[in-house]
């Protein structure tokens, strides 16, 4: 069941922390919410999820090429999260990456970690998929479809 508004009620199953929303928002009408109150909540993060095939008998050095992707990108400020992901057979890889906003997202498409890393992270792997949520900007999604990553526009959400 979940939880979700009933009325001025909710319901809330014996698994789901019971919230209470706050009163700007319990004063609103279904449908009533402006679009700058949805953008607020979820507004200017960018996030790039890349999905990776590791090649044959790469992995020692997929991971030696990914330790100084995360090393590099802990210097970025606006980089908030920059994680990999491995299968358990350690052939397939996921890299969920975050950035405040569209210039931190340039900035990191137009810094080290790309123009000198990626190239190397290539050698060991390959890209299958790349999907982009939230508005990068202008320049990086030119960038971005170079590497021919899908964008999805930010549409509806909840970000806390």
């Amino acid at each position: 069941m979940g939880i979700g508004p009933v009325g001025n009620k909710h319901r809330v199953s014996k698994f789901a922390v019971p919230f209470s929303e706050p009163q700007w928002y319990r004063d609103k009408e279904e449908g009533d919410l402006t679009a700058e109150e949805e953008t607020d909540m979820s507004q200017h993060a960018v996030h790039f999820t890349v999905k990776l095939t590791i090649n044959d008998d790469k992995l020692d050095e997929f991971e030696g090429v990914v330790k100084t992707m995360i090393a590099l990108s802990q210097q970025e400020p606006g980089t908030l999260g920059y994680e990999f992901y491995l299968s358990k057979d350690g052939k397939q890889g996921r890299l969920l990456e975050t950035y405040v906003d569209s210039d931190s997202a340039l900035a990191h498409l137009t810094g080290p970690v790309l123009k000198e890393l990626v190239p190397k992270l290539l050698e060991v792997s390959s890209v299958s998929d790349f999907e982009v949520y939230g508005d990068p900007g202008a320049e990086s999604a030119e960038l971005l479809a170079g590497f021919g990553a899908e964008i999805f526009e930010h549409w509806r959400g909840l970000s806390r």
